[in-house]
């Protein structure tokens, strides 16, 4: 499915009228009228083996919610190697441990949902049911929370020895100023200084 999804955007960017009759989607002449200079590039995610190598195939980069080398490995011998990894860390800075748990709990109780629980419920009503299984331990455990700084770089550099080139981090819940204050101040200078 994915891979028919791909093939059908990088059709569409080429400016050309698409029709399209396949396994999963079926397109009756599409058009994008306003193109980029060029086509945007396509990263796929990938949690699993077989999805980063076709990752590897299909996409311009690899995206991934786990600092995993084996997944990583797995990209580049796919045919991925010199291709951008693009790590994604959820965190949630707050002023203190205690306030980033419960705003994780209440904003970003998915995180901590096991398996393909936290992927692969086919309504919001049944996360909302799932998420009343998450406690304050488990948000605890899934996500960085507060303001130890020396926690946020030890996750970022998790990512950078696993492979990754880019570490994008997801802040959780609404003092996204306060996050981006702190990650200017005690995060990105540390990073820039090496």
């Amino acid at each position: 499915m994915l891979e028919e999804a791909v093939a059908l955007m990088r059709d569409l960017w080429r400016g050309d009228l698409v029709s399209h009759r396949g396994q999963h989607y079926t397109v009756d002449r599409a058009r994008i009228y306003s193109l980029p200079d060029e086509p945007p590039p396509i990263a796929v995610a990938a949690a699993a083996p077989a999805a980063a190598e076709l990752a590897a195939r299909i996409g311009d980069g690899f995206v991934s919610t786990a600092p995993d080398g084996d997944l990583v490995s797995k990209f580049d011998a796919g045919g991925g190697k010199g291709k951008p990894r693009y790590g994604q860390l959820t965190v949630c800075w707050a002023e203190s441990e205690d306030e980033a748990v419960q705003t994780a709990l209440e904003w970003w109780p998915n995180a901590a949902l096991e398996g393909d629980l936290g992927q692969e419920l086919a309504l919001p009503s049944m996360f909302e049911a799932a998420a009343k299984m998450v406690s304050e331990d488990d948000i605890a455990d899934a996500i960085v929370c507060g303001p130890d700084a020396e926690l946020h770089r030890k996750k970022i550099e998790e990512f950078a020895d696993a492979g990754f080139d880019h570490v994008y981090v997801h802040q959780v819940g609404p003092d996204q100023e306060g996050f981006m204050r702190f990650y200017e101040r005690e995060i990105i200078s540390t990073f820039a200084a090496r």
